[in-house]
């Protein structure tokens, strides 16, 4: 019995950390250039986007939030680190933070 709850927890902390791996190479370096609160919007000097196949070199593009909030935590020349995603409404960011 015991040998099974090891391995049960094994699984489950294997399963953790591999998804921490896929959320930590989502998360893509950029620069801050423009914050427009009021159209949602947001511009970024980027490295590669991955995940959405954007693969080419460093790039400065707009993009739409997810939620106006996130807008608030950064301004123009902040280092950050964002996920992009693309959904129906085409490619927003989910998650922004400031690079330590």
């Amino acid at each position: 019995m015991n040998t099974s709850k090891l391995a049960a927890a094994f699984v489950a902390f294997s399963i953790l950390a591999i998804s921490a791996g896929f959320a930590q190479d989502a998360m893509v370096k950029g620069e801050v250039k423009k914050v427009d609160e009021a159209a949602r919007k947001i511009t970024l000097k980027h490295g590669p986007i991955k995940s959405l196949g954007m693969d080419d070199d460093s790039m400065t593009m707009v993009f739409r939030v997810q939620d106006p909030a996130l807008l608030k935590q950064v301004k123009a020349g902040d280092k950050v680190q964002f996920v992009a995603e693309r959904g129906s409404d085409g490619i927003a960011i989910t998650k922004i933070q400031k690079s330590k």
